[in-house]
């Protein structure tokens, strides 16, 4: 008698891709869906669940932000993370695409230069980092600078 081979029928194929029950679900163009909320948590719960190169860029700008903007203040909303200053409102957001991370200067089209890609919002600016994660961090910075300086807006 023959062992028994192995078969290449696989009932169940996605089976052994799902993701854990705790993972968060991952929206169109890979962005995470994290419940609402305050502070570091939220955000480092985004950045973790970010697929593949996008995460490096995540904290990459997590921590351009951070460093740029001491006692910076963090929140995740519509699966967002949003930085801000106390009492001047929020600045910046960022989240993921198909293709890129997309960050969103809530006042960009006051900071100079303005940031490279327009919005339907005449305030907002964008700036779009691909997979090779190539962004001029100085400028980038000098951007976080102005833009924390200025009237934030009030979201929520």
């Amino acid at each position: 008698m023959q062992p028994a081979r192995e078969s290449r029928y696989d009932p169940d194929p996605m089976a052994r891709r799902k993701p854990a029950a705790d993972a968060p679900r991952l929206l169109s163009g890979g962005n995470p869906q994290i419940p609402k909320g305050d502070g570091e948590a939220p955000v480092r719960a985004y950045l973790d669940a970010m697929p593949g190169w996008k995460r490096a860029v995540g904290e990459r700008l997590d921590a351009l932000i951070a460093a740029t903007v001491p006692g910076v203040r963090k929140a995740v909303r519509w699966n967002t993370p949003f930085y801000g200053v106390e009492g001047r409102g929020w600045f910046l957001g960022f989240h993921c695409l198909t293709r890129y991370v997309k960050v969103a200067f809530l006042k960009g089209a006051d900071l100079t230069p303005v940031p490279p890609v327009a919005s339907k919002q005449p305030d907002a600016r964008y700036l779009h980092v691909g997979e090779d994660g190539a962004f001029d961090e100085a400028r980038f910075v000098d951007w976080v600078r102005q833009a924390a300086a200025l009237p934030g807006e009030e979201l929520f």
